[in-house]
């Protein structure tokens, strides 16, 4: 019988391999313990909140708000369910579909993928604050014009994703639209009537 022990074609043997594994972890795990025991970023990663509601400030289209939420609750749930917010859609609640894009300091993320209490000093803009003293975006009067929205579940994320495009870039082509909505789904398939209104709405800037 051959040895079990014996060496495989690479020359490390099973048990070789098993124990230098097992040397490997732990030493990763005393390095990492060695070097951040007793530093400020151990205690604030350590630092455990919940399970009850923690209070929060969160600035929502030029408003701030007091907000008392579990530290799981979403960013999506928040503006929906604390704040009556419900233009942002929870389709997929997993990043999927971007119905529910928002903007964070006028960067658009995923509201279902973001936690609430990871917003801190950020300013939310939700499809709700593109409208400024009564007037509608450009955007929101292109996807009108342009009859760009069927079911209406996608429109406000799409709304969201092509209005920071415009604001970044007057001027995109038809691969910059299609660049910045590359994450919206849209069940109806009326991406045809997207990118028409983006590109009518640029012009308008």
């Amino acid at each position: 019988m051959e040895d079990n022990h014996k060496k495989n074609k690479s020359g490390i043997s099973r048990r070789a391999f098993i124990r230098g594994a097992g040397l490997t972890t732990a030493g990763t795990l005393a390095i990492q313990t060695g070097v951040m025991a007793g530093t400020s970023e151990a205690d604030k990663a350590t630092k455990e909140l919940g399970p009850n509601a923690v209070n929060i400030s969160m600035n929502v289209n030029g408003r701030v708000y007091k907000l008392n939420v579990e530290p799981r609750a979403t960013l999506a749930k928040a503006l929906r369910e604390e704040l009556q917010l419900t233009g942002t859609k929870v389709v997929c609640d997993r990043g999927s579909c971007s119905a529910c894009t928002v903007w964070l300091d006028n960067t658009p993320v995923n509201a279902c993928m973001t936690f609430a209490m990871d917003v801190g000093e950020k300013k939310v803009t939700t499809i709700e604050g593109l409208a400024k003293n009564g007037e509608l975006h450009p955007i929101q009067e292109a996807f009108i014009e342009h009859d760009a929205s069927q079911c209406g579940f996608c429109t406000p994320g799409m709304i969201m994703s092509t209005a920071s495009l415009i604001n970044q870039n007057p001027n995109p082509s038809i691969d910059d639209v299609k660049h910045a909505t590359r994450g919206n789904y849209c069940r109806c398939g009326t991406y045809p009537h997207v990118f028409q209104a983006t590109l009518a709405a640029a012009k308008k800037i």
